[in-house]
């Protein structure tokens, strides 16, 4: 198992971080370049930069705001957020952002993925794929576009490997259901997505303890574990969680 990656992540809303629950019921948080200062200083190994509105409000990422972090910290960082055409990516790469993460144009528009990785590396593409519970679907779970507002009827697992087939480098894999909930990482659906694509999964969504790390880590398969609430709100600090990691036998 290659060493797992500690993510933080900076929802984005009017020119402030926030956090929710369930994609909802948002609440300040920080400042976000003092956020990603502070968070390097803590030992986080990369950063997400996820404009929150930027696809309902059909406008493009504050690429702006994006550069004033990128020009304070030296971590890689991945953009998503209204990533909908090629300029958008060539403008995320000149504000300094190491990969873009693409959601809603990835379901929208099919070959803009692979066109993405063919031209850039798919290993600066990571495939977005928010879900929502399904019974009716193989894996149990719906991918939900629009910042979660619009329901696909696309099972998860079988649209993950569709990315991965179209040039996608990494899945982003965030859990409505999970999402600022505190109660665990959906385990299962990273395991199946781990399974199925073969490529690093970033598990997002849910993280509330320091277990839920070690668990996501361990029996999910994740290469990355992204967070927001539980770093934004002092409940952990990023080091806190790679000690207990490491603790634990998994290497950080």
């Amino acid at each position: 198992m290659n060493p797992v990656r500690i993510m933080p992540c900076l929802d984005i809303k009017n020119g402030r971080v926030v956090k929710g629950v369930k994609f909802a019921d948002l609440r300040d948080a920080a400042d976000p370049v003092a956020a990603a200062v502070a968070y390097e200083r803590d030992g986080a190994d990369c950063l997400a930069f996820l404009d929150i509105t930027a696809t309902v409000e059909m406008r493009t990422t504050v690429f702006e705001m994006l550069a004033q972090v990128t020009a304070a910290v030296k971590l890689p960082v991945t953009l998503g957020g209204g990533i909908k055409a090629m300029a958008d990516i060539e403008e995320a790469f000149r504000a300094g952002a190491s990969a873009v993460s693409i959601a809603s144009a990835a379901f929208r528009q099919p070959g803009f993925v692979k066109e993405a990785a063919e031209a850039f590396g798919r290993e600066r593409i990571v495939a977005a794929i928010d879900t929502d519970a399904s019974p009716e679907l193989p894996s149990g779970r719906e991918v939900i576009i629009d910042g979660g507002r619009t329901h696909t009827g696309r099972d998860a697992v079988d649209f993950a490997v569709a990315m991965r087939d179209a040039g996608a480098g990494a899945i982003l894999a965030t859990s409505k259901t999970a999402d600022g909930s505190l109660s665990g990482y959906d385990v299962h659906g990273l395991r199946r997505l781990v399974d199925a694509t073969g490529l690093p999964v970033i598990a997002s969504g849910g993280a509330g303890q320091l277990k839920h790390f070690l668990v996501a880590a361990r029996e999910g398969g994740a290469s990355t574990l992204l967070a927001a609430s539980v770093f934004h709100f002092g409940v952990f600090t990023i080091r806190q969680v790679k000690e207990y990691l490491r603790d634990n036998g998994v290497e950080v």
